[in-house]
């Protein structure tokens, strides 16, 4: 009997594989973030071996390990979790925004969709009270990119099968004289 468990929707039919990276900065909020993202995918119909985890030091290393996982075709959707944060030595939007520009450039240029958990508030302290409300936080937009994966992973493989590999309709454009 196989290990795999089939997403629900009949779209898909073989198991996906899903990269899940995060960020080590703020470790302990952002894995809240990858725990419950795993519950949930698993919730959703897919078996808790087809996600690969992955860790880089901040959130300024996601896009580049997203570029790499993505050109290998070994992964239908790509996860980054990160939390940035003002540190005070630089402006904290300006690295949210690079990255998640960069991940959306990942996207586009590979066609494997990459869905985004990297958050920046705008303002956080290192208490408890932000703490505990950001790692609640982050259980929830977990559970989110996880509904969020398994919809746009159903979504995508009923428009790459009913295409060509060209983004074609399957039946347009073979054989057909101009």
């Amino acid at each position: 009997m196989s290990q795999h468990r089939f997403h629900r929707d009949a779209a898909v039919a073989a198991p996906a594989r899903i990269a899940f990276i995060q960020s080590c900065w703020h470790r302990d909020i952002v894995d809240q973030a990858r725990t419950s993202f795993l519950r949930r995918i698993e919730q959703e119909g897919y078996a808790a071996e087809t996600v690969e985890c992955f860790e880089v030091p901040g959130a300024f290393e996601i896009p580049l390990r997203a570029l790499l996982l993505a050109k290998s075709g070994r992964y239908d959707a790509i996860v980054a979790a990160g939390f940035v944060v003002d540190g005070g030595i630089y402006r904290h939007e300006f690295v949210a925004a690079s990255v998640i520009d960069a991940l959306m450039r990942v996207q586009l240029d590979t066609e494997v969709p990459v869905l985004s958990l990297v958050l920046t508030p705008q303002q956080f302290h290192e208490h408890d009270t932000h703490r505990t409300f950001f790692r609640d936080h982050f259980v929830i937009k977990g559970e989110e990119a996880a509904r969020a994966c398994a919809a746009t992973l159903v979504a995508t493989r009923r428009l790459k099968d009913s295409t060509g590999r060209e983004g074609r309709p399957a039946e347009a454009g073979r054989g057909a004289a101009r």
